[in-house]
């Protein structure tokens, strides 16, 4: 059954089993719930729809008619209902599709086109399912591996840039004061303050705490996280250890170790104690543990 129609049969209270269970996986199924509670306060009193049309019917019709001001109430009444479904169907319907990841998580979508985004841990990604034809633009916080399929223009909006695609795959970064943008295949374009830089296989564009930082020519075929690891190279170590972080949903603490640092290496994704052997002994750190946090410290 369609949406529109479980949503239908939802508001008229006539869902079968089945279909309330097919009504609660929907992805906004509790912003549904949560709009519909709030509307309840705007419902108009509890009446009979045809015994109030068939009652100003007969009042229009009698010689002895009631003064017009009579039957605009229940004409009020009707409008009220139509006008509460009528902003609901809009809600429902111009709602954004979400997905997001937590720490330690990752997962892979597909977009209306049969595009498919991965996102990293800790990402947030939005689209308009209505208007894709028409507009395909999703909104992203975090990080996100694309491949595009072929069609009208396709835009990724952050906060810190929009990148315009020509090709079809790419990586997207951002997150606090970091942005960066690497094309894998086709040809990006990056919009930063205004100015659009496009990119070719291999090319990066890496903005760190406002400053365009240059980076070597990109020799993978797809970033590494997709594979279970992150990879570095001459970036500030608090970059890297903000990555751990969200890998592994852990709070790192520094001691006697500058974080703006380059750093040149790798994590794994899936061994704690061997990720953090790769990121302390490149730095002759030494690290304890203590529930949730980490602490590392330099010589």
């Amino acid at each position: 059954m369609k949406r529109e129609e479980l949503i239908s049969k939802w508001l008229d209270k006539n869902l079968n089993d089945q279909e309330l269970k097919a009504f609660k996986n929907l992805e906004d199924y509790n912003d549904l719930v949560k709009l519909n509670t709030n509307l309840q306060a705007f419902k108009a009193d509890n009446y009979n729809t045809s015994a109030e049309l068939e009652n100003v019917l007969s009042k229009i019709k009698s010689k002895n008619a009631q003064p017009k001001t009579h039957w605009i109430k229940p004409f009020m009444r009707v409008a009220a209902i139509l006008a509460v479904c009528f902003s609901l169907y809009y809600y429902t319907t111009t709602l954004d599709t979400t997905i997001s990841t937590e720490y330690a998580q990752k997962t892979t979508i597909e977009l209306p086109d049969a595009s498919s985004v991965s996102l990293n841990a800790k990402s947030h990604l939005a689209f308009n399912k209505k208007d894709w034809k028409n507009d395909r633009e999703v909104q992203l916080q975090g990080e996100a591996f694309f491949k595009v399929a072929k069609g009208s223009s396709f835009k990724v909006k952050t906060t810190s840039g929009t990148v315009t695609v020509y090709g079809t795959q790419f990586n997207v970064k951002q997150r606090d004061n970091y942005f960066e943008v690497i094309c894998y295949e086709g040809l990006v374009g990056v919009t930063y303050n205004t100015q659009e830089t496009k990119l070719k296989p291999g090319n990066s564009f890496l903005i760190i705490d406002g400053k365009v930082i240059a980076k070597e020519k990109e020799n993978r075929t797809m970033p590494s996280w997709l594979n279970n690891a992150s990879t570095f190279r001459s970036l500030p170590y608090k970059t890297v250890i903000a990555e751990f972080e969200r890998q592994y949903n852990v709070d790192v603490t520094l001691i006697g170790i500058d974080s703006n640092q380059l750093f040149t290496g790798s994590f794994a994704h899936d061994n704690i104690e061997l990720a953090l052997k790769s990121i302390t002994l490149p730095l002759h750190a030494t690290y304890s543990k203590s529930n949730n946090t980490i602490t590392l410290k330099g010589e």
